[in-house]
């Protein structure tokens, strides 16, 4: 669709709204003369129109089969209304997709999986769950132990955006070499890989997208797939964005390398110029004031924001896909 077209429509959208809006005040009378529907509700709320087929990790996925269709249809229209959430998982991908994306295609695991990460947290740095999963990639702590993340009341690297994300990157990689599909793949970090393989052996099917199961891992299939299609094009889902709404790269000045023990990481971060929280932000996997003395002599790499640019400067900010934002 060419832009000036796509802005009409948006124009037209918009004057729709308003004037239903403006209905909704003056009554059933003015509804009457102007011939079009009342309503109390001064606002317009719009199903989506549904893709016939999309394309996940390279494999294009038909969707006009009918319970397809109504599973992205649940997801689609839960993406485009929950207004909050979505916004915040634009804004927050900003920063993180340009960390990730790097880190997906050195591994070797197929762009796409970004959403995963964003359905899993929202794009959250600190989100935790009810049962502990934590960090972007929603790592339980002896699953994160067992991908070489250090866990404990000091450090934990589940939060440390580059190495959960090789750590996903070597899970998914795994699941993929048993499975061979990689929207099963995505099932199997939901469910589980013996879940999932268990399914496909009494169901007698080799993908997922074609199995029964769990209304939680169904729809986190569709979710996953309704990611994509809001971040493709929010716009088109009524996602209004400029470029300086969007969240900033973190402005990094250099790394330091530190070893056990750290007396105290506040003073580290006086030494830079900068506060205990700012340096706990640049460098979430820190959870403690302190690094006690360990067995290992492992060394971290820390980063150091420039403190000069950790304020809100509009036109430092520029939008990682253009197709985000609105000119």
């Amino acid at each position: 669709m060419q832009k000036n077209n796509k802005r009409k429509i948006l124009y037209t959208a918009a004057g729709i709204t308003a004037a239903v809006a403006l209905l909704a005040l003056l009554g059933n009378a003015a509804a009457d003369k102007f011939n079009v529907p009342y309503s109390q509700i001064p606002y317009c709320a719009v199903s989506p129109k549904l893709p016939s087929e999309i394309t996940f990790a390279g494999e294009t996925i038909g969707l006009t089969r009918q319970d397809r269709r109504e599973r992205l249809d649940r997801e689609i229209l839960a993406f485009t209304y929950s207004h909050i959430n979505t916004l915040l998982q634009i804004k927050r991908a900003n920063r993180l997709f340009p960390i990730v994306e790097p880190i997906l295609k050195e591994c070797g695991v197929p762009d796409d999986f970004k959403y995963l990460m964003i359905i899993e947290s929202n794009g959250d740095i600190y989100a935790r769950s009810a049962v502990g999963a934590a960090g972007l990639w929603q790592f339980m702590e002896k699953t994160a132990q067992q991908y070489g993340l250090e866990v404990n009341n000091h450090i934990d690297e589940r939060y440390h955006i580059e190495k959960a994300t090789r750590a996903a990157c070597d899970y998914l990689k795994e699941s993929y070499e048993l499975f061979g599909d990689w929207l099963t793949v995505a099932a199997s970090y939901n469910a589980g890989r013996s879940n999932i393989s268990k399914r496909i052996e009494k169901q007698e099917e080799s993908k997922a997208i074609n199995l029964h199961l769990v209304p939680e891992t169904s729809r986190y299939l569709f979710r996953l797939l309704a990611a994509k299609s809001i971040f493709t094009d929010p716009v088109n889902f009524g996602f209004i964005i400029q470029h300086h709404d969007l969240y900033p790269a973190l402005p990094v000045a250099k790394r330091i390398t530190v070893k056990r023990p750290v007396k105290s990481w506040p003073a580290i971060a006086a030494k830079h110029g900068l506060t205990y929280l700012q340096l706990r932000e640049a460098n979430p996997w820190i959870r403690d004031t302190e690094l006690p003395a360990g067995k290992s002599t492992k060394r971290y790499s820390v980063i150091i924001p420039d403190s000069a640019r950790l304020h809100y400067n509009p036109e430092d900010t520029r939008a990682h896909n253009p197709k985000w934002v609105i000119k």
